[in-house]
């Protein structure tokens, strides 16, 4: 194979500091969702699941705030998804960037030809997290120990969510308090509740909401808990509990996350 290029292109990818991560796609899913005033109508418009689009609508309002998008009841469709003014202002300086972008690859086109270079850093790009759920919040309260520190962040209003690190950890990322970071965990490591049971767990947090969406597979099921300021958590529980806890949308929910089972990140 050559180590010759000919041509780089590429899809611009920001991340603002105010935490949320803004692809082509994504653009290209709020513009849809702006231009048909619904979710539904923008994934069949580009070709992806309402499921794939859904996620990416809840993905970017969980990381940013206010949110980018807000849905309204009632109307003949029963409801439409709009975007904020924050949302249009985006996608405008998104597109002004998206330019520029592109005139730097083409001289990039003009100049680059070292191929290993550019798959090492292709790879460096391609780096993703496997964790369903990433919250945005702020430090609130942070507690030390000889070995390990717990990092407490503000969800929203309400909600706080606590995490068990190294000490170490904590002065290398600056967890102090007032620093925005991001919260990670999987979907199978939260358990379930009703909210209005005393469960006695030893899960540290205790975050709650009313179901949104349960997706039931033939081997387990998926069930979305939203929260207050539209921030969603998805779990995974069997089918089996599915149907015993009687999960339905509207129904009031708790998720339980160890402590020890958040990772946090920060720009």
């Amino acid at each position: 194979m050559s180590n010759t290029l000919s041509h780089v292109d590429g899809r611009l990818w920001m991340s603002g500091n105010n935490g949320v991560d803004l692809t082509a796609e994504r653009v290209e899913l709020l513009e849809a969702i702006d231009e048909r005033g619904s979710i539904s109508a923008a994934a069949k418009a580009l070709g992806i699941s309402y499921r794939s689009a859904w996620d990416a609508v809840n993905r970017i309002n969980n990381l940013v705030d206010p949110p980018l998008l807000i849905r309204r009841p009632g109307g003949s469709q029963g409801g439409e998804t709009l975007l904020t003014e924050q949302g249009k202002n985006m996608i405008e300086a998104f597109r002004r960037m998206e330019a520029e972008y592109r005139r730097v690859l083409a001289g990039m086109s003009r100049e680059m030809a070292d191929l290993d270079q550019l798959q090492q850093l292709m790879r460096r790009l391609a780096m993703r997290t496997s964790a369903r759920n990433q919250l945005r919040g702020t430090v609130i309260e942070t507690r030390t120990g000889p070995v390990n520190a717990e990092v407490t962040l503000a969800i929203n209003r309400d909600a706080r969510l606590t995490a068990t690190i190294t000490r170490e950890s904590l002065v290398e990322m600056g967890l102090t308090e007032g620093r925005d970071a991001y919260a990670l965990f999987k979907a199978s490591s939260v358990i379930v509740a009703p909210a209005n049971e005393c469960l006695r767990s030893s899960a540290r947090n205790r975050l709650c909401g009313l179901v949104s969406r349960v997706h039931t597979g033939q081997i387990g099921s998926e069930v979305v808990i939203e929260m207050e300021g539209d921030k969603h958590i998805a779990a995974i529980v069997t089918k089996e509990s599915e149907q015993a806890l009687g999960l339905r949308k509207g129904m009031a929910l708790c998720a339980l996350i160890k402590a020890s089972h958040v990772i946090l990140g920060v720009d």
